[in-house]
């Protein structure tokens, strides 16, 4: 079966990557002894024109590890309650698996190697998936270990925003600051931003294109 057009060029475009969004909500700030509370994932897909667009979340609640440290302030901010008797949350293995699931499904849609972890300050969202990882002996992670694509660089660039929100309204999406630091809600919106960030540079480059200018002014600058 030959995949289509569509499918090649997402590979193509992030050099065999495949962008997956992703937002952990955490017991604190060390990931190798504060517990992994809660982990959501956007697949970023393709259309035929070329345009990057979210795929619908997949989340799960997560329950901490064996002596895992949870900062109270930490659960202030994120309003968790990790004893709620209807939080169904996984264990860390479980959950690891829920998320990983469709990640696996859409590189094998999309003919990529491995998927790239998007984020909010990504290295923080990194650094507890790969700890939850290692803690696990988890052997099927679709994450490359160490690269990823941050929208607070992404963000700064496009829109001179660094704060979520703030981007987020620059970018012309409304912030909810009542729903904000849930996983799925931060996902959600990172991920919109991070298309649109992706597909404004498109627009400009067909427009460029389309005018026959196609050469770089920082090199023009440098040869006068």
């Amino acid at each position: 079966m030959t995949p289509s057009h569509s499918v090649v060029r997402i590979a193509e475009r992030f050099r065999g990557f495949l962008p997956v969004v992703v937002d952990v909500e955490t017991g604190g700030f060390d990931p190798e002894r504060d517990a992994l509370l809660e982990i959501a994932v956007v697949v970023i897909g393709m259309d035929e024109r070329g345009f990057v667009f979210p795929k619908p979340a997949v989340s799960t609640h997560v329950e901490a590890f064996p002596g895992a440290n949870i900062d109270p302030r930490a659960l202030e901010i994120t309003g968790i309650d990790p004893d709620h008797p209807f939080r169904n949350a996984l264990e860390e293995r479980a959950a690891l698996d829920h998320v990983f699931a469709p990640v696996r499904a859409a590189m094998r849609a999309a003919e990529c190697q491995r998927a790239i972890l998007v984020g909010h300050n990504a290295s923080f969202d990194l650094s507890f998936l790969n700890a939850a990882v290692r803690r696990t002996g988890h052997k099927r992670n679709p994450f490359h270990p160490f690269s990823n694509f941050d929208t607070v660089t992404l963000a700064g660039l496009a829109y001179g925003q660094t704060v979520l929100a703030r981007a987020v309204g620059a970018s012309g999406t409304t912030w909810d600051p009542g729903q904000a630091h849930s996983a799925v809600y931060d996902t959600e919106r990172t991920a919109e931003l991070f298309c649109k960030v992706i597909n404004r540079w498109k627009h400009m480059s067909d427009l460029a294109n389309s005018m026959g200018d196609t050469a770089d002014p920082e090199l023009e600058h440098e040869q006068h």
